[in-house]
């Protein structure tokens, strides 16, 4: 049992580490307490997503092109039997393979789920136990759960490519350039736009597994075929249509790489198909459209957030109704004490107004990434305050007169 060993003394290394940042944070930083607080628990968590929550067993490959990696533990499995053996649906973007098998991105699950592995007894190195149907709802039924307990918090302090966009504000702020903002109409059809990919996903992954789930081929060339049941034709590069587009996989594969957790002649083996210019992961269109997230990060504060599929999968499970009353995240407001001074609006990362304009009492909204940016700028004592289950964790104070 060498890698429980190993892994009890990273996870204590990192666990000391932890403990002495948090303090110097909040012993040190009087005014941007949640901001630091917040950038310690983004740090600690994308490490531990990024490398399969540091548990083994260590040094030895799950398949060989991968290099040595820990990410032969399928936790899934282990905790729960045969339901969840690509790992847990936990709502940050979480890419399978780079990331292991402990964290796995829900909209990647739900896709695969979908198309090629509704029925099939086998996935990608994993065996199946239960039926499309079912994996689904255990997904869904994690998501949901998860959604409702702690909304976009997710979003806002454990996304690895929210704290990649964070990282890219710090840098423009170093080089004290100013950040642009959208109009309110612009950022509201940002925001809507969420929802109309998630509709687009959704479909073209029915149209693809359709002859899997109604026995009727509606696009040739979507009949798994091969020796794991994944091969169909074009169908067989598509078939998680939104990771072709997503901006988070070219930088896993290369936080991957640079770290020496993935080997580069997986991602640069020649791969069939006109999609594909790298490898499975590294394609035609997702890094074109990395580079361009990354250039409007630079000007747009959270920029990929008022786009993100998975926030807007988080949304619906969380600031709509009827799960709205059910949420037990929330960010409430006074409106006796506040004085409408606009901060909050301007500090705001996702340009959210609602906060601002609304009269008072729970202003949670769709587009809020929960940084408590406003609940720690606001200047009133008491107007903003985040609540977990009716319980208050965080409120805004008189900074001003503080300091």
């Amino acid at each position: 049992m060498v890698w429980e060993n190993n892994a009890s003394l990273v996870l204590l290394g990192y666990g000391v580490i932890l403990g002495v940042a948090v303090f110097l944070v909040l012993r040190i930083s009087k005014n941007n307490k949640i901001s630091n607080l917040r950038l310690v628990i983004q740090m600690a968590a994308v490490t531990a997503i990024f490398f399969g929550l540091l548990i083994g067993p260590f040094n030895t490959p799950r398949y060989r092109p991968l290099g040595i990696a820990p990410r032969e533990r399928l936790v899934g499995t282990e905790l729960l039997g045969t339901q969840l053996p690509d790992g847990i649906p936990v709502p940050v973007l979480a890419c399978y393979i780079p990331h292991g098998r402990t964290v796995t991105c829900p909209i990647w699950e739900i896709q695969a789920y979908i198309f090629p592995f509704w029925d099939t007894g086998v996935g990608y190195d994993v065996f199946y136990s239960t039926s499309g149907l079912e994996k689904l709802a255990i997904v869904f039924a994690l998501f949901i759960g998860m959604s409702i307990l702690f909304g976009r918090a997710f979003c806002g302090w454990l996304c690895p490519f929210g704290l990649y966009q964070d990282l890219i504000t710090k840098l423009r702020n170093v080089f004290k350039i100013p950040h642009r903002d959208f109009s309110e109409r612009t950022n509201r059809v940002l925001l809507q736009a969420r929802f109309v990919i998630i509709a687009v996903i959704l479909v073209l992954s029915f149209i693809f597994g359709s002859y899997a789930i109604l026995g009727t081929e509606l696009v040739p060339g979507t009949i798994p075929g091969g020796p794991f049941g994944t091969e169909a034709g074009i169908v067989g590069f598509i078939n998680q249509p939104y990771c072709l587009v997503c901006p988070m996989r070219p930088l896993s594969i290369l936080i991957q790489i640079a770290s020496g957790y993935l080997n580069y002649s997986y991602v640069s083996q020649i791969a069939y198909g006109p999609l594909y210019i790298g490898g499975h992961y590294l394609t035609s269109i997702n890094v074109p459209i990395f580079v361009i997230v990354t250039v409007w990060a630079f000007s747009y504060r959270r920029f990929w957030c008022r786009l993100c599929v998975l926030g807007g999968l988080i949304d619906i499970f969380s600031t709509h109704r009827p799960f709205n009353k059910m949420a037990l995240t929330r960010l409430i407001k006074n409106e006796i004490k506040c004085t409408k001074c606009g901060i909050c609006k301007r500090v705001c990362p996702a340009q959210v107004t609602e906060v601002y304009e609304k009269r008072g009492g729970d202003v949670t909204t769709s587009g809020c990434t929960f940084c408590f940016r406003c609940v720690e700028m606001c200047p009133e004592k008491d107007a903003l305050k985040v609540q977990i289950a009716n319980k208050t964790i965080c409120k805004s104070r008189n900074w001003l007169k503080t300091s």
